[in-house]
């Protein structure tokens, strides 16, 4: 610079401290009786909580592989799926294609990607599909991902731990709404295409909301039923409310009502 001036460095203007660094992922193991353990990779750490293996992905997979029928030959749809536990058990009980969602962002896709890769074979990998997908928003990505013959819908929708996530309840309702498949006049309650909502009250003074999902789903015409409660370890043992509370997983059954019409 001219006119004796010292130069500016202008990194010494526009400072920031330093930023830590992103954590390395973590892995966690799913014991299993009638397959092999499955080691799900979790990223390092997000906003949306997918670095943490929930106790009701866990209560999933037992519930799947006790009742494998839910996933044999049928399509699964996984919607915010983390490190995608329950939908590759499904894929390893025979469904004819699963499909796990997440939030839209690089690291949740891939880190899906990656757990699909280490624990399936290749015949089951075939059968799996991830996507990024956002609730509530349209569903044409999802529904083309279907065989053909099963074009009208999936016929089982997971729903792992999501319902404490109070704002996103009816984006979450319009999702299954558009990928559940009709119900025929030949489905009973057990045969019929559902979606399997497992969570915990993490926030034991908040159950009432985290139950309100129900609340607007049989507002909507939904039949929702509670089919499974298992206990864990508490997910975080310093937490406030009460342990029993936190460490217990409900595992509920919505089925669409008799009609099948529903409001969008």
């Amino acid at each position: 610079m001219q006119g004796g001036e010292e130069d500016l460095y202008l990194g010494d203007v526009f400072t920031e401290p330093p930023r830590p660094p992103t954590p390395p992922p973590t892995f966690a193991t799913c014991t299993r009786n009638a397959f092999p353990d499955l080691k799900i990779r979790l990223v390092g750490s997000h906003p949306l909580w997918a670095h943490h293996l929930w106790n009701a992905a866990l209560a999933f997979a037992s519930y799947i592989d006790s009742n494998p029928k839910i996933a044999r030959d049928r399509c699964v749809l996984e919607l915010g799926a983390g490190g995608g536990l329950p939908g590759l058990v499904a894929a390893q009980n025979g469904a004819k294609k699963v499909v796990l969602t997440d939030y839209p962002e690089a690291v949740l896709i891939d880190n899906l990607e990656f757990n699909a890769r280490q624990n399936l074979s290749p015949d089951e990998k075939d059968h799996v599909e991830t996507q990024g997908y956002m609730w509530g928003h349209p569903a044409d990505s999802i529904m083309r991902a279907l065989p053909k013959d099963a074009s009208t819908g999936f016929h089982l929708i997971i729903l792992s731990d999501l319902i404490f996530n109070h704002s996103q309840h009816d984006a979450l309702l319009k999702s299954c709404d558009m990928c559940l498949a009709s119900r025929s006049a030949n489905d009973d309650t057990s045969s019929a295409p559902c979606v399997l909502v497992f969570y915990s009250h993490h926030r034991p003074h908040l159950a009432d909301r985290d139950l309100g999902f129900f609340r607007k789903a049989q507002g909507a015409g939904w039949v929702c039923e509670e089919i499974v409660t298992r206990k864990y370890p508490p997910m975080f043992p310093e937490d406030p409310g009460a342990e029993e509370v936190r460490a217990t997983v409900h595992g509920w059954r919505m089925t669409r009502g008799d009609t099948g019409d529903f409001p969008h």
